[in-house]
This record gives C-alpha cells, structure tokens and sequence, in this order.
C-alpha cells in the first residue's frame, strides 16, 4: 500500500471521528471498532452497533505516556514497568480516568487503556491529539473476527468510515489486560 494511500486513510479516519462517527481499523491486536474517546453520543452508537450492554467497559487507545496522562491522574510506576518489559500488546486498566465520555467509564470508575504497537493507529492517535475507543469488531457474543473477511456485514454497514489497510500486522487474539489499583494491587484480568 502506497504512503499516498495511508495518507487518505488517516485523513478519511480522522474527519470522521471528528464529526462523532465511528471508524473500522486494524489495531496490533484485532479489527477494532473505534470513536471519539469523549463523545458520549459516539460511544453510545458504538454500543448499539456491537448489541452491547452499556455497563460493559471498553477500551481506550493512546499514542504515548504523554497523552495517557491527560486521561489518568495518578498513573501507578507499575504500569511503566509493565509497558516496559511486555513484549506482546497489554492493556492497563487505571483508577480513576479524567477527560473521557462518562458512559466509557466503568462502574467502579476505571478505565482500559493501551498504547498499541501499531504505525497507523499511532498517527491516527497523534493527529487526532486524544484517545479513540477500540473494541472487537463484533457483535456482542460473537466470536472475535481474526481477518478483515470475517467481520459481520452489519458492523461493516454500521461504521462511517472502514480503513481498509491490509491485515498483514494484526495479531490474532485481543491483548492481555491488567488491571492496576492506585494502592499498588495488581490483577490479571486476560492473560
């Protein structure tokens, strides 16, 4: 794929996720359903696309600590280590988020973040300057699609914008999650 052609997918990416819609993208780990981290409109239509309950969590994608920071007040020095040294995608679920769409936020008030490996998602980070929601691009209670060819035809109709980059990178399986308390606890939450 040409540079030319990553250009108008960052673009075309970016302008809908500006106007509150939602996109279709390749993360390091699955095809992710994504929107606004801070619109609470987009994260509500993201839940209905998926026939999801609202009272499950999703999660968020960052470019780098320094945009982390701006969605985790107190971000524990566990998570640096653990980003440091996890060689395959992990996601960190924080204590207390700030700057998010209230209905992203779970019920205990935490919040699942991750800084993917992933070029495109780090320059659609970076040029939108604020988190996205990445969640599997399935219907609830359907199996996570493993390639581009096995996502349901209603997520596809269902998004605004599909980037249709090659899923060569992908990694098959959704990433671990970790779930990190302020006062140092540390739970596994999917290995």
């Amino acid at each position: 794929m040409s540079d030319n052609q990553i250009h108008n997918h960052l673009n075309n990416a970016l302008n809908a996720l500006k106007q509150g819609g939602l996109i279709l993208y390749p993360t390091d780990t699955v095809w992710g359903i994504g929107c606004d981290a801070t619109n609470v409109k987009a994260v509500e239509n993201i839940f209905k696309l998926k026939k999801r309950n609202d009272n499950k969590a999703l999660i968020c994608l960052v470019a780098d600590d320094r945009m982390l920071k701006k969605y985790i007040n107190k971000i524990p020095e566990t998570a640096f280590d653990l980003m440091n040294i996890e060689d395959s995608p992990i996601t960190i679920i924080y204590d207390k988020p700030q700057n998010l769409a209230n209905n992203l936020i779970a019920e205990d008030n935490t919040i699942a973040i991750r800084i993917p490996d992933s070029e495109f998602c780090f320059q659609l980070l970076r040029k939108f300057n604020g988190a996205i929601v990445s969640t599997s691009a399935n219907i609830s209670g359907n199996p996570t699609p493993k390639s581009f060819k096995e996502i349901h035809e209603d997520i596809l109709k269902g998004v605004d914008y599909v980037v249709n980059l090659p899923d060569e990178n992908l990694g098959t399986k959704p990433s671990s999650i970790i779930k990190l308390s302020e006062d140092g606890k540390v739970q596994i939450i999917r290995k």
